[in-house]
């Protein structure tokens, strides 16, 4: 599915704080305008902002001022209104906020970035190379893209047949933080999305539950039948007085015979 078909399916309800990265300012009023009639969008106002807060800054215009409107618009906002509830709507001024610093890194925006651009972002704040990230930082960054490193003297680094010219057709984009004589060469290429496994629990609370529950039916083809299974008999020699009573009890018949067996040993 393209990007455009998935800007096409999202609506305010669905927004999540990872889409909301795929979506664009004038995306935002759309979705807004679309809304304003659903009266579950308005109960759960506070909750849809909060997403859109997570990607953009919003910031609300209580004056028609012209000039204002103007400040904001070039400051690179787009301003428009939205209703927020029955009465009356109010002008936001929205920007996507900029991913510009390793900071601005974030589990929800790290896969809709490229790789060129997570390059870019990684060159703007780099000086010790990829061990001076925190741990946190390279976490995000790993969860979203296939990282590795090497570091080699500048005349080597570009050597034909070596590993920067694999990795580079490959289709890695390659960060070259200088150390020196040296060059770490800083590899990144985006993971494919993976899909998530689907895992079902069962629940026991009541028949009426499990009716529909899949029942997982035992194989049995392969296993052996009774008779074929092999019961080693005890060797003569192997019967000694200690565990002759434990031998005995193999072949023990049913507790009731057993019982009568023995009324009849006292009759006589």
């Amino acid at each position: 599915m393209s990007q455009a078909s998935e800007k096409k399916a999202i609506t305010l309800k669905t927004l999540t704080k990872s889409s909301v990265w795929d979506i664009q300012e004038n995306d935002i009023f759309r979705l807004c305008e679309n809304a304003e009639k659903d009266a579950e969008v308005k109960e759960n106002l506070r909750h849809y902002v909060d997403i859109i807060r997570s990607a953009f800054t919003v910031e609300e215009i209580n004056t028609d001022s012209k000039l204002v409107i103007q400040k904001y618009e070039n400051l690179g906002y787009k301003v428009g209104q939205v209703k927020l509830d029955d009465n009356q709507k109010v002008t936001w001024a929205i920007k996507k906020r900029p991913i510009s610093r390793v900071t601005d890194l974030t589990y929800e925006n790290i896969r809709h970035i490229t790789a060129a651009k997570l390059v870019e972002v990684l060159d703007r704040n780099f000086g010790g190379g990829w061990d001076s990230l925190s741990q946190s930082i390279k976490d995000i960054i790993e969860s979203g893209f296939d990282i590795s490193t090497t570091t080699l003297p500048k005349d080597r680094l570009h050597k034909k047949g070596g590993l920067y010219e694999k990795k580079v057709a490959d289709g890695f984009d390659v960060l070259e933080v200088s150390k020196g004589s040296w060059v770490e060469a800083i590899f990144a290429k985006m993971k494919p999305e993976a899909e998530k496994p689907r895992m079902k629990f069962n629940t026991y609370n009541s028949d009426e539950e499990n009716e529909d529950e899949d029942v997982e039916i035992e194989d049995t083809f392969n296993k052996p039948d009774e008779d074929d299974i092999e019961i080693d008999e005890p060797n003569d020699d192997d019967i000694t007085e200690d565990n002759y009573s434990t031998m005995m009890d193999l072949g023990a018949a049913d507790p009731d015979e057993e019982a009568e067996g023995l009324a009849d040993y006292e009759e006589e």
